[in-house]
């Protein structure tokens, strides 16, 4: 078994793994704001066209964890290039459905070929870097994860408004082929080793079942308003009653299709952990900010965009110094550092009020960034350093497995507590706007007392309360930001041993 393999062409083969996961993680945002385009089109309810982005969600968290069978099955190599290639072809399919009906199917399809890329780029990339340069490939990987999120909404919106909706999966088609390609032709004289493991059909059946109920009711929860919908506490309970069950036999069966004993090392345990939580509070910055900005002050989607996107720009602009001198330095460090920024920047949001300007919004996004460069390149580092080389691609697969649901777990908790407090902060505004109030009675006087009047004046404290609801949250997010600082020095260096001795040869 090599320890270490080199491509013809270094520059092209990451080229080739970089652009299939781009795609890939662009896919899981850039429908968001066709929906209303895709729905019109396909003539149903807006409702209906969630399922667009529920069954890709769903599909996709059922097939991460199935990474490390797959590879031990097919190896790296052939299972990537086949990802890509079914990828782009679920892609084209998406394009030409006709009803909404085949667009979920093709979606669930889409999702599920591409659980496998992003984990696997993880490792192919250890592979073929030499140990001092795989945290310049880390960090590549890194701005993928943050750019690619960031572009999908602004890059979908432009295509549906200037071209039209199945462009925002027909573009997946060249790149797919192309990069495609590209790997396979360079790494086709990489050993290749693999097993014929027994399939675990137990824990197949009960993964499937448990994480795609539970990925509908984090998906369809605030819809549906959670427990007070029957369909929500059925799915609930099976996935609960399916989840238990898997846990038990994945941990006692000889040959689980999920090997959950990777979280026998230390730093996989605590590095997934800060990675989950960390990802989580940044996955519900990336949701709740656009819909505040749309919703308090009246931005529309583009501008909303323009507003956000300066987060994209200092983790572009360090990847190459974060990739050569970070392993310079205690990654614990870093990570901590990486931490206080984003908690700062979630204090700062917490006193953002409703006149707040553009430039303001974008400064503290810019200032995110820097914490975001500092991140996910020393965290992933940190969780894959005590996993052997044979063990990357499935802990890969499973890290980001639970990353994903712990996104998942956010949009929807923070979604809710964000229109639950603004209810409730609502009511009690509420209770200072009687007729007997003095400043009531002469803002209804300049207006005219109409119900127009009172209309106003009540959207303005619905407003005010969703206001004072965002402030709670993001002050909530600074200190689980904060909070992980002692759990990211629960790892013990060094944090490039066994990953770092060698990712190849699977």
């Amino acid at each position: 078994m090599n320890t270490h393999f080199r491509p013809p062409n270094l520059v092209l083969a990451t080229i080739g793994l970089s652009l299939a996961t781009f795609m890939q993680v662009l896919d899981t945002t850039i429908a968001n704001v066709s929906l209303p385009t895709i729905a019109g089109n396909l003539g149903v309810s807006q409702d209906q066209s969630t399922w667009v982005i529920t069954s890709f969600a769903v599909s996709n968290a059922i097939a991460l964890p199935l990474t490390g069978f797959l590879t031990r099955r097919f190896g790296e190599v052939k299972l990537f290039v086949w990802a890509t290639i079914l990828f782009s072809m679920a892609s084209f399919l998406c394009g030409i459905a006709q009803s909404m009906g085949m667009l979920i199917g093709f979606r669930a399809l889409q999702g599920a070929v591409a659980g496998p890329m992003y984990p696997i780029t993880q490792a192919l990339l250890i592979s073929i870097y030499p140990p001092a340069k795989r945290s310049m490939a880390l960090a590549l990987l890194a701005m993928v994860t943050v750019v690619a999120p960031i572009a999908g909404p602004i890059l979908g919106g432009w295509i549906t408004d200037n071209y039209s909706w199945p462009w925002i999966f027909f573009i997946n088609v060249p790149i797919g082929i192309f990069a495609s390609m590209v790997v396979s032709n360079q790494m086709r004289l990489r050993e290749v080793v693999t097993q014929l493991p027994k399939i675990d059909y137990v824990g197949l059946i009960t993964l499937v079942i448990g994480v795609g109920a539970l990925q509908v009711v984090l998906d369809k929860g605030n819809d549906d308003d959670w427990f007070n919908s029957t369909f929500i506490v059925i799915t609930s309970i099976v996935s609960a009653i399916a989840i238990i069950i898997f846990l038990i036999w994945e941990l006692t069966d000889k040959d689980p299709i999920v090997d959950l004993k990777l979280f026998r090392h230390r730093n996989f345990r605590m590095g997934t952990i800060a990675l989950v939580l960390a990802y989580a509070a940044f996955f519900a910055i990336g949701l709740l900010v656009p819909q505040w900005l749309q919703l308090n002050l009246g931005y529309t989607a583009t501008w909303a965009g323009l507003a956000t996107a300066p987060l994209g720009v200092i983790p572009v602009l360090l990847t190459v110094i974060v990739g050569k001198y970070a392993t310079r330095f205690d990654l614990r460090l870093l990570t901590s550092g990486a931490f206080v920024v984003m908690g700062a920047t979630c204090f700062l949001r917490s006193n953002f009020y409703i006149g707040v300007d553009f430039e303001h919004v974008a400064l503290v996004q810019l200032l995110q960034g820097l914490g975001v460069a500092f991140f996910f390149m020393p965290v992933t580092t940190i969780l894959l350093s005590d996993l052997r080389p044979n063990e990357i691609a499935a802990g890969g697969g499973l890290a980001t497995f639970l990353r994903t649901m712990g996104a998942s777990f956010a949009a929807s908790l923070t979604t809710f507590l964000w229109q639950h407090r603004g209810i409730m902060h609502h009511a009690r505004l509420a209770e200072q706007i009687t007729p007997y109030n003095p400043d009531v009675q002469q803002a209804l006087a300049q207006t005219g007392n109409s119900q127009t009047a009172v209309a106003v004046l009540d959207q303005t404290i619905t407003l005010q309360g969703l206001q004072i609801s965002f402030n709670e949250v993001f002050h909530l997010l600074g200190w689980i930001f904060l909070s992980l600082i002692v759990v990211i020095w629960m790892a013990k260096p060094p944090f490039a041993a066994k990953a770092g001795a060698g990712g190849g040869g699977h």
